[in-house]
């Protein structure tokens, strides 16, 4: 399992401007790590132009955006400016594509959250073929799509899946290179996501899948301090359908058992075990705990970093 890094505040609560997601991929990069990734909010900046920046400011760390709702968004435009931001990043895109959540689709864009894993696998068999460099033909439910584009300079980009039910997992599997998951812990990968994202890529033909697990991440001396820190930070994911479905999949009850959490040695022996459950990549929120939030921070990216880009 490689270490990334996250990139801005969103994930956290602790919103900040494109320009830090800039500079701290940048940061990231001089610090070693191999990859970092930034979370995309409806009602915050847009992401992967946050993320062209970085990557024209960067030569060699893979760059990834996570998650990008799919229903406000016709799959060939996000193809479009995937394909764009990835000339920028010089190839080290990784676009997270998901159905984000009803509150926000219904209740906020006032688009109908129907069917979201049909939705989701005829999104992919538009997007993914575009941002390979194809055209595409496909008339569905949801999509009809005649045709392509071309940008000058474009590679392919790998496209992963938000997935944590079943349905959407084996879609994730079938259609994509992976999946990236918020707040899904080693049981629930290990018992659920890992084995059906790899049961449907198997019948789809399709290389072994990337599993970027994206949790909480803070060294600390007091790991209760730090769970009831946690609970604080994010305690708006728990009202979140999706989240709480997850949650009992996992047999836990709120975000705070699913946090990495404690001392250096705690942190190491719990990422260990994400690795075990099968995640082949670490994406962590790094947060802070206590008063001194500079200090804490750093705390936690140093042991990121000491462990190395493999853990």
């Amino acid at each position: 399992m490689r270490i990334s890094m996250n990139l801005g505040g969103d994930a956290i609560a602790r919103p900040g401007t494109p320009a830090d997601i800039v500079a701290e991929a940048i940061q990231a990069e001089q610090d070693g790590f191999p990859a970092a990734w930034t979370v995309h909010f409806t009602r915050a900046a847009d992401a992967l132009t946050s993320i062209a920046v970085a990557g024209s400011r960067t030569r060699r760390i893979e760059l990834g955006v996570g998650i990008v709702p799919s229903y406000p968004r016709h799959p060939l435009a996000l193809a479009q400016q995937a394909a764009t931001t990835g000339v920028f990043c010089g190839g080290r895109l990784t676009l997270g594509v998901g159905v984000s959540h009803k509150p926000v689709i219904e209740g906020l864009l006032g688009i109908p959250y129907a069917s979201p894993a049909a939705h989701m696998r005829e999104y992919l068999q538009v997007l993914v073929p575009l941002l390979q460099g194809e055209e595409v033909s496909f008339a569905g439910q949801f999509y009809t799509v005649n045709g392509g584009f071309a940008v000058a300079g474009a590679t392919p980009v790998s496209v992963v899946v938000g997935a944590l039910g079943p349905k959407m997992v084996d879609v994730a599997g079938e259609f994509s290179d992976g999946t990236v998951t918020w707040l899904a812990g080693p049981r629930g990968l290990e018992a659920d996501i890992v084995p059906g994202l790899s049961r449907a890529a198997a019948r789809a033909g399709r290389p072994a899948p990337r599993v970027i697990a994206g949790v909480p991440v803070a060294v600390c001396h007091d790991p209760e301090q730090g769970r009831t820190q946690v609970a604080e930070t994010f305690a708006r994911y728990g009202g979140l359908e999706n989240y709480r479905n997850l949650f009992a999949r996992e047999g836990i009850s709120s975000v705070a058992e699913v946090a990495v959490v404690g001392t250096e040695a705690d942190v190491e022996k719990q990422l260990r075990r994400l690795a075990e459950a099968g995640a082949t990549e670490l994406w962590p929120a790094v947060f802070p705990i206590g008063d001194d939030i500079p200090a804490s921070m750093r705390r936690t990216r140093t042991l990121l970093a000491e462990l190395g880009p493999e853990l």
